[in-house]
């Protein structure tokens, strides 16, 4: 995505709890005079900043021109991250602006082959199925967070179709009311002029 150069991007991401996230950002600046995206000039660096949903900050930290930030939600909802150019120039030129390359990836547990190297002792075998397991966890974590998402949805909705069926027995009896008092105001009227 393109930002300003002293303009703040924000994405959400919805997450369960306890789920791991990564990303890897790469910031590019705009050449004026050769009209393209060129690496960026040293010193130019991103402020991420990440939000849970109650509005706690879990990260904040100026990185380099290209980095990797990582974080773990510990409340479910949705997150967000914030992207900041930590650009000192007072006035932006026209077109100054910057294209970030961003890769988030949500429950991500990296397998480190040089580990399995490094480790003699250990069945490769068995480290991957530990690989599995988490992956495992992690689907049933998220499974888990859409059902509690359904439930809330199928609440919100019963609530909503009974003020529905209230209200409509609430304009029914106003309308026999209404009914029955034209009813009684026109018989009075016929009454009184001696029609009936």
């Amino acid at each position: 995505f393109h930002i300003g150069e002293r303009e703040e991007k924000c994405i959400i991401e919805d997450l369960p709890s306890d789920t791991l996230v990564v990303g890897n950002y790469k910031v590019q600046r705009w050449d004026i005079h050769k009209h393209d995206f060129l690496e960026s000039a040293p010193g130019l660096g991103m402020f991420v900043t990440v939000s849970t949903p109650s509005g706690e900050v879990l990260l904040s930290k100026l990185y380099g021109s290209q980095g990797t930030f990582s974080f773990t939600s510990y409340l479910s909802g949705e997150h967000i991250i914030c992207f900041q150019s930590n650009s000192t120039r007072l006035l932006t030129i026209a077109g100054s602006k910057l294209r970030i390359h961003l890769d988030i990836r949500v429950g991500e547990h990296f397998f480190d082959e040089s580990a399995v190297q490094a480790k003699e002792k250990v069945d490769e075998v068995n480290v991957r199925l530990e690989h599995l397991i988490e992956q495992i966890q992690h689907v049933s974590k998220e499974q888990d967070y859409e059902r509690e998402r359904e439930e809330k949805f199928r609440k919100t909705s019963e609530e909503t179709n009974s003020n529905i069926l209230w209200w409509a027995i609430a304009q029914t009896l106003i309308l026999i009311f209404v009914g029955i008092w034209q009813i009684k105001s026109l018989r009075d009227f016929f009454i009184a002029k001696k029609l009936v």
